[in-house]
């Protein structure tokens, strides 16, 4: 369902943009967000965009991420600026009709991640 792209390895201050691919009904009816996870850790939220509401993002990103969905290509992208060595996480994209930041269960669909890695 959810294809993520765009990970890498960066030095800290540098930019990276995650896309993530999925299909047309996916993308026409569902909320969509950016998880990271790094080892050891839980999977966090870090940002959401719905079909019409304004993105919400985790306090760690704001003013450094910015979440977007091109629903004519059916893409989802998380432009990350100025990432820093905490950035370092596989990030996971997904699609839910519900959409809550705050429970895993509300999102129905998941991308298989894609590692960002970020040098100091």
């Amino acid at each position: 369902q959810l294809q993520a792209s765009g990970g890498g390895l960066v030095q800290a201050g540098g930019s990276l943009r995650l896309s993530c691919a999925g299909s047309r009904r996916t993308f026409s009816i569902y909320a969509l967000g950016w998880f990271r996870q790094a080892p050891g850790k839980e999977r966090d939220f870090v940002a959401r965009i719905g079909t019409t509401s304004t993105p919400e993002y985790a306090d760690s990103v704001k003013g450094r991420f910015t979440i977007s969905r091109d629903s004519a290509m059916n893409t989802m992208y998380l432009q990350m600026n100025n990432l820093k060595p905490e950035d370092t996480a596989v990030y996971y994209c997904a699609a839910g009709q519900r959409g809550n930041p705050s429970y895993r269960s509300s999102w129905n669909y998941w991308g298989q991640g894609t590692q960002v890695t970020v040098s100091s």
